[in-house]
């Protein structure tokens, strides 16, 4: 088992501070991921497992530590693990500072590898990793040192860089959320997927600092309750109106005309603007079509993924059964039954009915509009090509 330092963070509504709106949201709960220390410190996380009865946090490192973590879910979110990835080959590579270059290079080769295993699905992951091993051997001239430390500038960078498209995001989306309506929201995409701010629930929180008033329904998001859990969590205690449904109870919801807009993120988005979210997103979308409801997803220009043609290219991650088999403890399942848990499902283009990243909104979905945001956030790519693992 890996042994994590653990720092205890108590939760108490006290502690909100309701003029901190525009930093982070919530803003009495502390960053989801962060670099703690100098160039010999560590990533630190909130350990999202354990949420929202217990808010601790957990110091990673080693590469072990952060795979594990981005592995079991205790830092998700499309944007928050490229963000530990990227910190992950920093971490993973520290040790070698002071071999020859060429082992060093390789080791970040090595190491980039391996963490692309973590998860296969969130094109953010692929993407930090293969941002921060570039920047190796572009430096390795003046020493593996040298060039260690331009990395872990390298992921500094893209965590700033998070928090100011977040916000972006935000501040594009604002006004597409209805004024006096509801909002169905599914998984989390907030500030516990990214480093600040999130993408899907930036819009709503930037939609409230703009005086709109509207209820938000969180799906449970079954089986691992994100919805419950976590959007939940972080819209309280934001003080956003928000109610709990169960993830079957989206349909009547929308046929008694209580819901004007589904609002989702992306782990990743094809050239043809097919997108991977998490599963029941695609059922999400075909009820909102029925029902004439605008179904948006927020998503920074790092999700994009124009090496794949069409969502049928997207890889889906398969999840243990386990997470299927049992809950809160317990089995539900009889002995012998196979599980099959996917964690993401595809929902077509033509379902969506805009994408809304930090360059602008894509509607109607598109391919050329979807090459066209893309490529405005261009320069953020090492050579401008979709994601793919090293």
């Amino acid at each position: 088992m890996i042994d994590y330092g653990t720092h205890h963070w108590p939760v108490k509504a006290s502690d909100q501070s309701p003029t901190d709106a525009a930093a982070q949201a919530p803003a009495h709960l502390p960053p989801t991921l962060e670099w703690v220390g100098g160039e010999e410190g560590c990533l630190r996380i909130i350990d999202q497992t354990l949420l929202p009865l217990r808010l601790e946090m957990r110091d990673c490192r080693s590469v072990e530590q952060v795979w594990e973590a981005i592995r079991e879910l205790r830092v998700r979110g499309a944007p928050a693990i490229g963000v530990a990835a990227a910190y992950g080959v920093c971490l993973g590579t520290r040790a070698f500072r002071g071999r020859e270059p060429p082992f060093f290079v390789a080791k970040v080769q090595e190491v980039s590898e391996y963490l692309c295993t973590a998860r296969p699905t969130a094109a953010n992951l692929s993407w930090a990793v293969r941002r921060v091993q570039s920047v190796g051997p572009r430096h390795i001239s003046a020493g593996p040192a040298a060039a260690w430390s331009a990395m872990l500038a390298e992921a500094h960078a893209i965590a700033r860089e998070d928090v100011e498209v977040c916000r972006r995001i935000g501040e594009v989306g604002a006004d597409l959320v209805p004024d006096e309506g509801g909002v169905l929201t599914h998984c989390n995409a907030g500030a516990l997927a990214t480093v600040a701010h999130g993408t899907a629930l930036s819009i709503l929180y930037a939609a409230q600092r703009r005086g709109r008033r509207f209820k938000v329904y969180a799906d449970e998001t079954r089986p691992l309750w994100q919805g419950s859990r976590l959007t939940a969590f972080e819209l309280h205690a934001a003080g956003v109106d928000v109610t709990v449904v169960c993830d079957s109870a989206a349909a009547s919801l929308m046929a008694a005309g209580r819901i004007q807009m589904v609002m989702v993120g992306a782990d990743r988005i094809a050239a043809n603007g097919d997108t991977a979210n998490k599963i029941g997103t695609y059922g999400l979308a075909v009820l909102a079509r029925h029902h004439g409801i605008p179904l948006y997803v927020a998503a920074p220009v790092s999700t994009f993924d124009l090496s794949l043609r069409s969502g049928a290219d997207i890889p889906i991650e398969q999840r243990p059964e386990h997470e299927l088999r049992t809950a809160f403890g317990r089995e539900i399942v009889p002995p012998g039954v196979p599980c099959h848990n996917p964690a993401f499902d595809v929902t077509p283009a033509a379902l969506i009915t805009g994408i809304v990243c930090e360059n602008g909104l894509v509607q109607p979905v598109t391919e050329q509009g979807v090459r066209d945001v893309a490529q405005a956030g261009r320069s953020s790519r090492p050579d401008g090509t979709g994601p793919a693992c090293p």
